[in-house]
């Protein structure tokens, strides 16, 4: 790059790629707790699953995000979905090879894979 245009353009570029932290209001938001005990169990590789499964299939209207410490932490890796007008739906004990499922079923055709949310495990 060798003038201020093409790093305006550069700019630009970079944000219509993005979107805000909580996306828009009729975006789907995946949120991963990464507080140090879902870190431990294994949600780096579960973030990076969803970001990776969300790019693959060029979803525009899902934002992948992480917070902090949810609150379950007998339950990590845990994964929140938010939709709106929906209930959330939290997704538990979950790993990169549900990942792809739960964005099929769950994100992509709006049937949340109940088999793995927190509802399934307490049944136990």
């Amino acid at each position: 790059m060798k003038t201020l245009e093409e790093l305006m353009a550069i700019r630009d570029k970079a944000k219509a790629n993005m979107t805000d932290r909580d996306g828009n209001g009729d975006s789907i938001r995946i949120v991963v707790g990464m507080a140090t005990c879902g870190i431990a169990a294994g949600a780096r590789p579960v973030l990076n699953a969803f970001v990776e499964e969300v790019a693959k299939r060029n979803l525009k209207n899902v934002t992948v995000a992480q917070t902090g410490c949810i609150g379950m932490c007998q339950y990590e890796p845990i994964v929140e979905v938010f939709e709106p007008g929906k209930e959330k739906v939290t997704y538990v004990k979950m790993n990169a090879e549900k990942v792809p499922k739960v964005v099929a079923d769950h994100i992509v055709n709006g049937n949340p894979v109940f088999d793995y949310t927190v509802g399934a495990i307490v049944k136990d």
